[in-house]
């Protein structure tokens, strides 16, 4: 059976985003602070959201700009070790997503337990980090060395801060996708971080993978959760459960909860 739709059984999920602070070795590191600061707020960021009680949460290095195709080995390193600080503390399903390179994500979530992982996995293309070439095959041919087959892999097919090469319509790039690399559920994403997914690409991707959960991955909105759950089997959240909605300040507690009543009643089929 699908990992997704086991981790997940018949909701639709909301997976809120921890994004970590700078990481060692990325410009915008607080050596000050060191890796104790990112640890506790990290720790703030993970109780609030839990407390708002979302279904997922999924750890990501988003302020490790500007991004790398290849990351650094102390990235991935610091990633674990701060998750490992927090595991005693996770009390829902965790993902990790290391931006964005595939065999870190992997090897991230094989050494934490991670239940999935978000990536782009499949395609070619313009990217702010240059040429974009990903490998499927790759990437979960080392999650299988490394004995965690059970991983969801949430492959997202159309990549932010980059444009595809691949002409396609993205639905038929999204069926291509399934077919040829077999993730367990497709994200679809706007241009960059925070930016909202077309209506239009989200139904057209869903009409086409009807078997196969399709996720909205980015700037899903308070005023718009209830209308991308009528179409999407989920979604993925960070920005907008933010104090201001700003993605880089932390979790607020109470837009985190306004939004799970919101998703709550909408799964339901009720108003918020």
């Amino acid at each position: 059976m699908n990992k997704f739709k086991t981790l997940f059984a018949d909701i639709k999920p909301v997976i809120a985003m921890v994004h970590l602070a700078p990481l060692p070795g990325s410009p915008l590191y607080d050596p000050a602070g060191g890796v104790a600061a990112i640890v506790e707020a990290a720790r703030r960021d993970l109780r609030a959201l839990q407390a708002a009680d979302v279904d997922a949460v999924m750890f990501g290095n988003e302020n490790d700009r500007p991004y790398e195709l290849a990351v650094d080995t102390a990235s991935t390193a610091t990633m674990a070790y701060v998750i490992g600080q927090l595991r005693g503390e996770i009390e829902k399903p965790f993902g990790v997503n290391v931006l964005w390179d595939p065999m870190a994500s992997v090897a991230l979530a094989a050494a934490t337990g991670a239940s999935f992982l978000r990536e782009i996995l499949t395609g070619t293309y313009a990217s702010d980090m240059g040429p974009w070439t990903p490998n499927a095959g790759a990437a979960m041919r080392y999650r299988d060395r490394l004995h965690r087959p059970d991983v969801a892999m949430l492959a997202n097919v159309s990549a932010e801060f980059a444009y595809s090469l691949d002409r396609r319509e993205l639905a038929d790039r999204a069926r291509s996708a399934v077919f040829s690399s077999i993730p367990d559920a497709i994200l679809v994403s706007g241009a960059i971080t925070g930016e909202a997914a077309e209506m239009t690409d989200l139904v057209a991707v869903k009409a086409v993978l009807p078997d196969t959960p399709v996720l909205a991955n980015t700037g899903v909105k308070h005023a718009t959760v209830a209308d991308v759950l009528k179409v999407a089997d989920g979604c993925i959240v960070g920005s907008s459960l933010k104090v201001d909605g700003d993605t880089w300040k932390p979790v607020d507690p109470e837009r985190a909860a306004d939004f799970m009543q919101r998703a709550k009643a909408a799964r339901s089929g009720r108003t918020a």
